[in-house]
């Protein structure tokens, strides 16, 4: 027996997301029902979208999901219904990667979460008039009023946090916090640059801010996002639109460089940028993810100082300790993360888009009433 509910569709790439009403298989033994109360909207989700990213489409995206757990399998053991649940990313369990704390380089992770479109079986989670949609986007496709989500997708906050502000906890926040504390961690003293100053970005401050780094550094094109950062913690700020981004940086440290360089952007050019900002010994931290295949050059000779370049995923974060303490901190004032937060009625998810695709808003999070 079917579970009919109201999911926001994705025909083709580059094609709108229109609401349609679907249907949700049962939860099997290892999977959650839960009724979405908030879901953020990621640049991710605008990349499959567009046709970028090769997920399987017609289908429902969605990977910042919070709700309210319904139901659930035989085997779940984690949460029961009643409990208020955030939705991240999923992943085997069992893998080295796994077992060794780092579920974001799990073995199956690349068709668990992102192009796969379907449980590892191969079924769907979500079909419409019989027939398959593309699913199980990220262990969960949010964006519909009920999910499907796996176990490890699953995560138990505290029922007295407004489930809004913590929906990007999912995704872009504990992307950019972790980028901070689990790779680059910044020591006394170190400079410490974000490029891009969106929610990711903008988490990455944030994060920064709690560290004894002495200069964090936001850089953007859009004015408005340069005075948050200001307000979030960043002692610096570069308009990339009208001022030299190499120039810059080496004016802020006196020509040394940069000791630690998150790029979010995606963009090719301020990946090299950000390489070449590095001190010796420093690190950038790759988190942007341009369409699949493109590629960077970069100057041999000048990684030979000891420069790191890392890539990372959703904070190489683990998910059940991670979050919660995000979601406490949020709690506790110490993560602001209602600055970057614009909230929207889920029937309104095509403006949300727009207004990302515009840099009006910073992070949408569609409401479910």
């Amino acid at each position: 027996m079917t579970i009919t509910t109201q999911a926001a569709v994705v025909e083709s790439g580059g094609a709108p997301f229109t609401l349609v009403d679907v249907e949700l298989d049962q939860p099997r033994a290892d999977e959650v029902l839960v009724r979405m109360t908030a879901a953020g909207l990621c640049h991710t989700d605008l990349g499959v979208a567009s046709g970028g990213l090769p997920f399987p489409l017609p289908g429902v995206l969605g990977h910042e999901g919070a709700g309210v757990v319904e139901r659930v399998g035989s085997a779940v053991t984690t949460v029961v219904p009643g409990d208020h649940v955030l939705l991240s990313f999923t992943s085997c369990g069992s893998c080295r990667n796994c077992r060794g704390g780092h579920p974001a380089y799990c073995a199956t992770w690349l068709p668990d979460n992102l192009i796969g479109g379907a449980r590892r079986d191969g079924s769907a989670t979500i079909c419409r008039s019989g027939e398959a949609l593309g699913s199980h986007f990220f262990g969960q496709s949010s964006f519909a009023r009920h999910a499907v989500a796996d176990e490890r997708s699953v995560v138990k906050v505290d029922s007295r946090s407004p489930l809004e502000t913590l929906a990007p906890l999912g995704c872009g926040v504990q992307t950019g916090v972790g980028a901070v504390w689990n790779v680059l961690k910044p020591g006394p003293g170190s400079t410490v640059v974000v490029a891009g100053a969106g929610a990711v970005g903008l988490s990455a401050v944030m994060a920064a801010a709690l560290t004894p780094a002495q200069r964090i550094v936001a850089v953007d094109v859009l004015p408005h996002r340069l005075d948050l950062a200001r307000k979030l913690g960043a002692t610096h700020v570069v308009d990339a639109s009208q001022e030299d981004y190499a120039e810059r940086i080496a004016e802020i440290t006196g020509g040394a460089g940069c000791d630690g360089v998150i790029e979010t952007t995606g963009n090719v050019t301020v990946l090299r940028q950000a390489v070449d900002s590095l001190a010796a010994r420093g690190t950038a931290v790759i988190v942007g993810a341009p369409p699949f295949g493109t590629e960077v050059g970069l100057e041999v000779n000048g990684l030979l100082g000891g420069k790191h370049i890392v890539g990372i995923t959703l904070g190489d974060s683990e998910t059940q300790t991670f979050i919660p303490l995000l979601a406490e901190m949020v709690a506790d004032g110490r993560l602001p993360v209602s600055e970057l937060i614009t909230t929207y009625d889920f029937a309104d998810i095509q403006q949300a888009v727009e207004d990302v695709r515009t840099g009006a808003t910073i992070k949408p999070v569609l409401t479910f009433g």
